[in-house]
């Protein structure tokens, strides 16, 4: 009912006419979150989007120092939640937005404890050598939590363009036709597989997550986006071909990652966990979008009425800007701790024990069946993505095969779950997904890319 009453507000809208203001309200923000998010650069040789040259700058500018920046809010991070555990209810719920980022279940609460204590052990090389290792801890400090701070400071401050002033709803009405049948997915999903593609995996899931939380995909909806259409930006391909030795394949590499990919989307949000998940909405917001084209309007129009109509209803700025801030303190406080505590431990069971070697050997006959040389050795390296999707490029560049490189590298790229950041931030987030369901999604997203990559390996490029 309240989609329906939505849909007609929309079309009595459409008909009583907009303002030049409410017209350039959509156009302008939308063209800079296009620029932003959307619009493939060439930077020093690298694709890239206009956020990832603020992410690289201000990772330059930062240099050393920001590592250190982050394992003080980390350690801030653990220090005031801990606080806030402690304080009376009657006092933290008098300031909501403090208690909300703070005062977290016991469960989290350990784990930002854990996270900033990893941290500092790892900055200065205290405790036991296999946290702050140079595969470990040191991984993910140097490596990992910059990239994600600066990413999801911009991404968070700038992902208004994308969502508050029309363009979902613009290009969500057009593609429709297109995402619905194929994927089962409303059209505004086409914008997160974009924003992955040309900027970050995590920016996909951050803007799913925010989505999903307005009701703007159902429980289904948010899963199979996030499961299937948070993939890796070319620049983060090219890096993976280079450390595993195929960048001069690296045309052919791409085209079969997207096409695996591609077939991996078709075929998951059919089949269960996902299947099974209900498309009921969020229900704190419930459901709030309705892509279907009055018989008597063009899809541009109704396309173009939609994106109006959402602009129209910005009325502050400054409110806009606080969500943007509010989402960099939920991330940074919440969300890098996580990633440094789990992440840490996922690689210290890859690098330490022989868990991924143990649950690889299935594997070993269906490569030998699917005639991948050194079967043996590339077995551990197509399960160990579950932990990181650095990890099974730097364990096959060592394999004297290139045809088995390939196929690594490919996995490794659609596979897609992986702990030490996407699988953090779907079980983080309020998307109803369990890491049993993960589990699982990673294994079907290796039954269904693992022959393609092998097939397309085989016939057209070895």
């Amino acid at each position: 009912m309240k989609v329906n009453q939505t849909h007609q507000n929309y079309v009595d809208t459409y008909e009583k006419g907009y303002s030049i203001q409410d017209y350039a309200k959509f156009i302008i923000p939308s063209l800079i979150g296009i620029f932003l998010f959307l619009i493939p650069l060439s930077v020093n040789g690298t694709v890239t989007i206009g956020l990832g040259v603020m992410a690289d700058g201000l990772q330059q500018a930062a240099g050393g120092y920001l590592p250190i920046a982050l394992v003080l809010v980390l350690a801030g991070s653990a220090l005031v939640s801990t606080i806030a555990s402690l304080l009376p209810s009657s006092l933290i719920e008098k300031y909501p937005a403090f208690s909300t980022v703070f005062r977290v279940p016991p469960f989290w609460l350990t784990l930002r404890i854990a996270g900033a204590a990893f941290a500092i052990m790892t900055l200065l090389q205290w405790g036991p050598s296999v946290i702050g290792h140079e595969f470990t801890g040191e991984v993910v400090l140097y490596d990992l939590i910059p990239v994600l701070a600066v990413w999801f400071l911009f991404a968070s401050l700038f992902m208004p363009m994308l969502l508050e002033f029309g363009l979902m709803d613009f290009i969500g009405t057009l593609v429709r036709k297109v995402m619905k049948p194929i994927f089962k997915l409303p059209g505004r999903s086409s914008v997160d597989a974009m924003a992955s593609w040309m900027g970050s995996g995590t920016v996909g899931v951050l803007l799913t997550t925010k989505q999903y939380e307005s009701g703007y995909y159902s429980k289904r909806e948010s899963a199979v986006v996030a499961t299937n259409f948070s993939i890796a930006s070319i620049a983060f391909s090219l890096v993976i071909a280079n450390v595993i030795g195929i960048e001069h394949r690296f045309v052919e590499f791409y085209f079969t990652v997207m096409v695996a990919g591609v077939v991996a989307a078709i075929i998951c949000p059919r089949i269960p966990p996902l299947s099974w998940k209900n498309d009921t909405y969020y229900e704190p917001v419930g459901q709030q979008i309705n892509e279907e084209v009055p018989s008597d309007m063009s899809t541009f129009k109704w396309a173009v009425t939609q994106g109006v109509e959402k602009a129209s209803g910005v009325k502050s700025a400054q409110a806009v800007a606080m969500k943007g801030v509010k989402n960099v303190v939920d991330i940074w406080v919440g969300l890098l701790p996580l990633v440094m505590a789990l992440g840490t431990v996922a690689l210290i069971v890859a690098e330490f024990t022989p868990v991924f070697n143990y649950l690889s050997y299935p594997l070993v006959p269906v490569l030998e069946l699917l005639r991948i040389p050194e079967a043996q050795a590339a077995a551990p390296a197509m399960i160990v993505g579950f932990a990181d999707m650095f990890l099974p490029a730097v364990i096959g560049s060592s394999i004297e095969s290139e045809l088995t490189r390939f196929v690594i590298g490919v996995l490794s790229l659609t596979q897609l779950i992986y702990m030490s950041e996407i699988g953090i931030l779907l079980i983080k987030s309020k998307i109803p997904l369990t890491l049993t369901e993960l589990i699982i999604i990673f294994i079907q997203r290796t039954i269904i890319t693992l022959p393609i990559a092998a097939l397309m390996a085989h016939m057209l490029f070895f």
